[in-house]
């Protein structure tokens, strides 16, 4: 498969030798397609939310209800982009039955653990993460305003 070499060039703009999966503030921000001025407009020096505004507004709120280690920090919506600040209360990990045992072929992982009448500690389903990793977080905001939207604002 080859791929195209019109890409832009693109740096990370990650931190090197930071450990993104620790608890801590995070700032966020998300553009519109091809920057679409859809959110709303500035007007005399002051940002006046379109309905996509709006919604966009009422997803981020919901954030911390739909992840409970997640507090939501300051927030600005512009016509074309969002910032907002994630504050994450609890590291991201793994619970002690997500960490896989090598087989003798190397090929299949299998959980430390058959034993399911332990209970999970971590809240969650057996053999995921602890926490809420960032990506699922931003995943689940941009796949519900993305729905909304299209579904007519």
């Amino acid at each position: 498969m080859s791929f195209p070499t019109d890409f832009p060039c693109r740096r990370s703009i990650r931190l090197k030798g930071y450990d993104y999966s620790l608890s801590g503030m995070y700032f966020i921000t998300i553009c519109t397609h091809e920057r679409q001025c859809v959110f709303g407009e500035v007007v005399n020096g002051e940002m006046v939310l379109s309905e996509a505004g709006n919604m966009i507004k009422k997803w981020y709120e919901k954030i911390a209800d739909k992840f409970p280690d997640v507090e939501l920090g300051e927030s600005i919506i512009m016509p074309n982009h969002v910032h907002f600040i994630l504050i994450r209360t609890e590291n991201v990990g793994a619970n002690p039955r997500v960490r896989p045992v090598s087989t003798p072929n190397d090929s299949v992982y299998e959980t430390t653990s058959n034993n399911t009448d332990k209970p999970d500690l971590t809240g969650g389903n057996l053999g995921e993460h602890a926490g809420s990793p960032l990506q699922k977080i931003i995943q689940w905001f941009k796949t519900m305003t993305t729905n909304e939207y299209i579904f007519g604002v």
